[in-house]
Parts: structure tokens; C-alpha cells; sequence
């Protein structure tokens, strides 16, 4: 038996777990992370548009401040969110940002005076101040009042993924890639590391250890079409799951993202709006102000994903081999700024669909060359490992989850661009910070023998998919699953499209069970990969299905069209997802989100349909308590730290609690 033994272990190598793995170095603690593919591959490079902070730099973002940007994420979380978690964030993300430029994150700067920018369509001179010249510069972004998506051109994940790499190595963190974590190690309702595989060799290592945080990222592969890599297959969360003991929350939030391009699904950066482009009909028309009068293209990403769906369905999109799409239009920015500050959108335009983006040409129909097709695809999991606001499991001591993987919870049922990025980095310093302290406090309370059960309950698993004869084909299997999941659970939800899902779903499950794996080798076979990881796909796939059906309300990235109203009612609270061995479909129960706890009550969130709210009659009650708290000590000169406190106390670290300072206000 191979028995490692660290004070930390970190399962995924994209940002949120570097980060997180940096806070356990710098405590001194040995610290290992594992990954399925060099750390510098991990997905968080494909984060293109930038991320948010409300540094208040440039003249579009002036005024911004923690304030605003905690508005702007509750509204975007369609009141899901814990509020608590959200403002941990706002307060933290300006020193993330600056501690990543520390670091050596080249970000895009200000230049003094006059620069051209596309704002509604229509060319705009800002004059930035003398000042601010050489401060971290920001971009737009949808569902924002201020501009505060802080970018390197559109590499933004690249240049922050390869900075925190380097700075874990200088901290002494061990990095052993291509190694899968395929169970956790628990007893007595504690974690003690996890049993993995070594995809070269196939050997299986128990890796034990004080505390364990999953950072593996979303479940985006669940999907037929999806913008995440192939290694975002949501098996960190599974492993989570599969223990009995730890608990997923808001499986059914799955974010759509409006602009990946088709056929390929690769991503085209919400910079692009952000920075004035615009979404064109079959007759190059451009239909979302029709839709989103004041938001228009930057309305929160649920909102314009089902704008496009909809305009699609009234017969204004663009036919083509691989169905109807709309048209992104970039080329109005202008070929210098395109090629400046989105020239991977333009090399992946160029590279997977032969247009350039910058071309102006338009031909004999009023149809630009170099207009993207783009239709919405599968994004983001707002669901995850369901943790405090510390990052720590609930009910398994010793499990910490951070970033995509977790719902910790800062977005609710839906993401604002930009928060994502963010909130890998900034998690990584919060939850890490309190998973090296947990580390650094306990003990490993576990004996040899037991840990020798859970490696062996591993190896004879994988000789039984490799020496059965099972009936179905895993690939089969797999492809039916991403077909259901597309159908019946993807932007537009119905009650009888989830009832047929989640039946369909549960006969594949069992299926998975009974696999027939031909090749027989214990490494260097896929096929055996797939066996072991499809019923964990599956697993995950029905606590979203069944989710999602028991949910009779739309909230954000969850939309019902048979219950199209927001009920907060009857629906304000977080779901919680359990799975007992032997089982076939998930329990699911709810945990009620307190609206006399709220700093900021349920409303209108400013963007997509109004009126469409079942009000819950506290949120009146509590909106009239923080107004008139606030009233009251605004004339006793009070500042809005000291308000907030009042409304709304939250724990963090104080040394990330601290005022941030802003150019020309200090630390207000």
C-alpha cells in the first residue's frame, strides 16, 4: 500500500487551488496539490475578460466602491447568494488584485487623457485624469453599475493562473499532475485525504492529510455543449458527494453563457460586449435594446442567453449546418483595439471559424465578414461542494472547497462575469487561510488499517469494471447523458421535460453500473477512465435534474416555463443534495436563506422581466428596518463601514477586512 502524508492536501491546479495551496506554504505546512494535467493547463487559462474589483481607478469606474459592487453581485445572484459570503468578497477582491500584481500580473494600465471607446453602439471620447495615469485600468461588464473588470487584454486567466503557479512553487508547494482523485478518506464525519490514481501508471496512492480542500473546478461536461475543457467533468465535487456525508448545494444554478462561438464552443470573452460590441438577428438587426432597453447587451448573462433563445425561437436567427445562431458584432471597436485588447478573440475567430473579426466588409445581404456566430452554451456551475462561509464542509470536518467546485455561496443562482476569476483568488485567500489554520491545528486521527480499507475498497472497484462482462457501452452511455441533459435541462426548463430527464437520467445511471469495459489494462485506458468517472457524471447530472424539477420557480439561471415567477415565498432558500450508497436518485432538502438577516432585502434586480416576483412579505418588513437604520445614522454622521456593520455583520480576517484605499479618496 502507497500511503503519502502531508499537512494539506489540495485536489485541482487552477486558480482557486494554487491559491489556496499558497496560504497553506506560507504557513509553512508541507502542501501538496494534485492535478490532472500540468497546473499551467488548467482551465482557469481559459478565463479571457478580466476580473472584478472595485478599485475605482478609471473614469467609468469613479464612485465605485465595496458598496456597489455587493449590490451589483446580490442582484446578479437573483437573491440566492449568502450575503454574508458576497460582502467577504467585495472586501477582499481590490487587495486580491493588487497582491496578483505584486505578483507579476501584467495588467492593463490607464493612459492619461483622451481614449475612443464604443459605448451603446456609438463612439465615445473619455478623458481619463492625470492622476490615475499608470493605475490598473477596467473594463465593462454585464449586470454592473461601474466598470470594474479588471483585465490583461483577454488573457486575464492566463496571466493570473501562470503568476499564483510560480508563487506556490516559491512557497515549496509539491505539484504532482496527472493524478486523479477517485474517493475521499473519511471516518467519523472528518476527511483525511483522498485515494488517488496515477493516470500514467494507474497506480493507486493514498494521499492522508490534517484538511483537504477540493478546488477541481465546475461540471460543465455533463453538457453536449459546453465551453468547458474536457477535464471539467465535476469529479471532485462527485467524490464530495459519494462520501455520504458531505452535501452539494444549488446543483440545478447552471449558467449559460451567451457568446461561445459555433460550432467549436469555444468562448468569446463577455469583454466583448463590454467593450461595445453587439448581438445582430438573421437580418443584421440589432435586437437587444427591443428586449433590454437600458441594459441591452450587458444585462447579467441569464438574462441575455434567454433574450438570444427567445429571439431564435421567433424565427430571427441565422441558419447554418449546425443550427440556428445570432451574430456578435466586434468589428464596430475598430481593428486596433480588437487586435490590442481582444486579440485571442480574434486569433480564435480566425483559427476555428476563418473570419477576422475586425473586417468591416459587409456582403451583398448587409452581413458583416467578420461577424461571429455565437449561441448560448453551458458556462458555469453556480452548484458545488456546499461549505461555511470559512470554506469548511458543514458536515464533513475537514473538507474545504473553493472556487467553481464549491458553493460557498457568493453567486446564488446566477454569476455576474468577471465575479468568477475573482472569486478564485480571493476564495483562495479566505478559505485558504482557514484551511491552513485548520491545518495547522489538527491532527491526523486515523489509523493505518482503516485507510488500508478505503485503498482497498478503490483497487478491487476498478478490477471488478475491468474483469466483469457488463451489458452497456460507457461511451453510449455518456453521449445519452450530454443528449438529456441538453434537451431537458439546459436554459428553458419544464416540469414534463425534467420528469422525462430525470427518469431517463436514472435508467442510465443504473446502466453505468454494468458496463462492459474491453479493454482490460489497470493504466493507459480510457475506456476503464471512463467507467469509473460516467456513474459520477451521472450522479451529478441528477442532482441537477432533480433539482431543477423540484424547484417550481425561475431564480436567476434556473428557468421555469411553467413557473416563470421568482417566488421568494415559497422558494428562498439554498438546495441541498445528498446521495446514500446504494441509492439511485439524490435527497434533496432545502436550507431557508432569512431576509431579517439580509443587508440587502429581495427586489426587482433591474434587468430581465418585471413583475414576474412572488414577494415574500418580509422583505417590505426588513426594507423599511435598513432603511431607517441607515437613515438614523447617516444624520448621526456615521460611515458607511460603520452602516454596514449595523445592517450586517460578517467575519473575515482583518487584514483583509481592512478599508481599501482608492485613488484621489484614501482609505475611506
Amino acid at each position: 500500500m502507497n500511503v503519502k502524508y502531508y499537512d494539506a492536501l489540495v485536489i485541482g491546479g487552477g486558480l482557486a487551488g494554487l491559491r489556496a495551496a499558497v496560504a497553506a506554504g506560507e504557513k509553512g505546512l508541507s502542501t501538496v496539490v494534485l492535478s490532472l494535467i500540468p497546473v499551467k493547463r488548467s482551465h482557469s487559462a481559459a478565463a479571457q475578460g478580466g476580473m472584478q474589483a472595485s478599485l475605482g481607478n478609471s473614469k467609468m469606474s469613479e464612485g465605485d466602491n465595496e458598496d456597489v459592487h455587493f449590490a451589483d453581485t446580490v442582484k446578479g445572484s437573483d437573491w440566492g447568494c449568502d450575503q454574508q459570503v458576497a460582502r467577504m468578497f467585495c472586501q477582499t477582491a481590490p487587495k486580491a488584485i493588487r497582491e496578483l500584481a505584486a505578483w507579476g500580473v501584467p495588467w492593463t494600465r490607464i493612459t492619461k487623457g483622451e481614449r475612443s471607446a464604443i459605448i451603446n453602439a456609438q463612439k465615445t471620447t473619455i478623458v481619463e485624469k492625470e492622476e490615475v495615469h499608470g493605475l490598473i485600468h477596467s473594463r465593462d461588464f454585464g449586470g454592473t453599475k461601474k466598470w470594474r473588470t479588471c483585465y490583461t487584454a483577454d488573457a486575464t486567466g492566463h496571466t493570473m493562473l501562470f503568476a499564483v503557479a510560480n508563487e506556490a512553487l516559491k512557497h515549496n508547494v509539491e505539484i504532482h499532475d496527472r493524478k486523479e482523485a477517485i474517493a475521499l478518506i473519511h471516518q467519523n464525519n472528518r476527511c483525511y485525504g483522498a485515494i488517488v490514481r496515477d493516470l500514467v501508471n494507474g497506480e493507486i496512492t493514498a494521499y492522508v492529510s490534517k484538511g483537504t480542500l477540493i478546488a477541481t473546478g465546475g461540471y460543465g461536461r455533463v453538457y453536449k455543449h459546453t465551453t468547458n475543457a474536457v477535464v471539467c467533468e465535476g469529479i471532485g465535487a462527485a467524490i464530495a458527494l459519494e462520501t455520504g456525508v458531505a452535501q452539494l448545494g444549488n446543483m440545478e444554478a447552471v449558467q449559460f453563457h451567451p457568446t461561445p462561438i459555433v460550432p467549436s464552443g469555444i468562448l468569446l470573452t463577455e469583454g466583448c460586449r463590454g467593450d461595445g460590441g453587439i448581438l445582430r438577428d438573421v437580418d443584421g438587426y440589432r435586437f437587444m435594446p427591443d428586449y433590454e432597453p437600458e441594459k441591452k447587451e450587458l444585462a447579467s448573462r441569464d438574462v441575455v442567453s434567454r433574450r438570444i433563445m427567445e429571439h431564435i425561437r421567433a424565427g430571427k436567427g441565422v441558419p447554418s449546418p449546425y443550427g440556428y445562431h445570432v451574430w456578435l458584432d466586434i468589428s464596430i471597436l475598430g481593428r486596433e483595439h480588437i487586435e490590442k485588447n481582444l486579440r485571442d478573440v480574434q486569433e480564435i475567430c480566425q483559427i476555428f471559424n476563418g473570419i477576422d473579426p475586425a473586417d468591416t466588409e459587409v456582403d451583398e445581404n448587409g452581413i458583416g465578414k467578420g461577424w461571429a456566430p455565437i449561441l448560448p452554451m453551458q458556462h458555469y456551475s453556480m452548484g458545488g461542494i456546499k461549505t461555511k462561509p470559512t470554506g469548511e464542509s458543514p458536515t464533513l470536518a475537514g473538507l474545504f472547497s473553493a472556487g467553481e467546485a464549491a458553493c460557498w455561496d457568493m453567486h446564488g443562482f446566477n454569476r455576474l462575469g468577471g465575479n468568477s476569476v475573482s472569486e478564485t483568488v480571493v476564495a483562495g485567500m479566505i478559505v485558504g487561510d482557514y484551511f491552513a489554520e485548520y491545518c495547522s491545528k489538527h491532527e491526523i486521527e486515523i489509523n493505518t488499517a482503516d485507510i488500508e480499507k478505503f485503498v482497498k475498497k478503490q483497487e478491487d472497484y476498478l478490477n471488478s469494471l475491468v474483469t466483469k462482462e457488463g451489458k452497456f457501452n460507457v461511451f453510449d452511455i455518456k453521449n445519452k447523458m450530454k443528449e438529456v441533459m441538453w434537451e431537458h435541462v439546459a436554459i428553458f426548463r419544464t416540469g414534463k421535460g425534467l420528469e422525462l430527464a430525470v427518469k431517463e437520467l436514472e435508467a442510465l445511471y443504473k446502466e453505468s453500473l454494468d458496463v462492459k469495459v474491453s479493454n482490460k489494462a489497470l493504466f493507459g485506458n480510457p475506456e476503464l477512465e471512463e467507467a469509473y468517472r460516467v456513474p459520477k457524471m451521472l450522479k451529478l447530472a441528477l442532482c441537477i435534474a432533480k433539482g431543477a424539477l423540484d424547484r417550481t420557480e425561475s431564480r436567476g439561471a434556473h428557468c421555469r416555463e411553467d413557473y416563470p415567477k421568482r417566488d421568494d415565498l415559497n422558494w428562498l432558500n439554498r438546495t441541498l443534495t445528498s446521495w446514500k450508497e446504494g441509492d439511485t436518485l439524490p435527497t434533496i432538502t432545502y436550507e431557508p436563506l432569512d431576509i431579517m438577516k439580509m443587508e440587502m432585502p429581495p427586489a426587482f434586480r433591474g434587468y430581465g422581466a418585471k413583475g414576474n416576483i412572488i414577494e415574500h412579505p418580509d422583505s417590505a418588513i426588513r426594507q423599511k428596518e435598513v432603511d431607517d437604520i441607515r437613515e438614523k445614522m447617516q444624520n448621526e454622521g456615521k460611515g458607511r463601514y460603520e452602516i454596514q456593520e449595523a445592517l450586517m455583520h460578517y467575519d473575515l480576517q482583518p487584514k483583509y477586512k481592512a478599508p481599501n484605499e482608492r485613488a484621489g479618496i484614501g482609505n475611506e
